[in-house]
């Protein structure tokens, strides 16, 4: 960015133009001006096309911070710029001095801030530009985090149905390995019972096999 990025810039209580600097000729002021008369009253961020030039407004609580930049400066660099000078302009005379002063009584003091507030914004365009990247980025993921949340608090009532079923077909599994763990153990049972059985009967062979043959040799002698 070159030092001619920013053209003009303005703090205005409702109407009223406190402080404003430039270094350049033209009718810049008087373009500000009339838009400032017709911004609205709530707090918010606006901008404004002409002749090649973007006129920011940052609004915010009965104040508004204005300033004019090339169309080659990005609105949120010329934001970024706009809220640097909120914040100092509220430190200096926020509740105080800007509440009672008068039209363009603050020059002398703060137009030489805005001034330096220009340059250090141009002098770390690039570094800005990436950080406002990253907040952006930062706030997507946020959004659609909080869109996903709402989804599941809409799908909240098919969710509780799914997590029942999901607990009924556990219990269910459940039975169902316990069954199979009791006829397995009976099963097992019968065919023990079945093996002592026919165990049983071959020994009764054996002994009626055994006591024949022992009648027929005569093996009591």
């Amino acid at each position: 960015m070159s030092q001619e990025s920013f053209i003009y810039s303005f703090v205005a209580r409702g109407i009223m133009i406190l402080a404003e600097y430039t270094e350049f000729t033209g009718n810049f002021p008087a373009i500000a001006a009339q838009c400032l008369q017709r911004l609205p009253s709530a707090n918010n961020k606006f901008t404004y096309n002409c002749d090649r030039h973007t006129f920011n407004f940052l609004v915010e609580d009965g104040y508004a911070y204005c300033v004019v930049a090339k169309d080659s400066v990005g609105k949120q660099i010329s934001i970024a710029f706009l809220e640097r000078v909120k914040a100092d302009f509220r430190k200096r005379y926020g509740g105080g001095k800007a509440d009672t002063a008068i039209a363009k009584s603050l020059n002398k003091e703060f137009g030489p801030i805005m001034k330096e507030h220009m340059k250090y914004i141009i002098d770390h365009a690039e570094e800005i530009e990436k950080l406002l990247k990253v907040k952006a980025q930062v706030s997507e993921v946020k959004s659609i985090m909080l869109e996903n949340i709402d989804k599941a608090i809409d799908r909240g009532e098919n969710l509780t149905v799914l997590v029942d079923k999901t607990e009924t077909l556990r219990s269910q599994a459940q039975d169902y390995k316990n069954k199979g763990t009791q006829m397995r153990r009976k099963l097992w049972y019968q065919n023990m019972k079945i093996k002592l059985v026919v165990f049983g009967i071959l020994l009764l062979l054996i002994l009626v096999i055994w006591l024949s043959i022992c009648h027929g040799f005569d093996c009591t002698n």
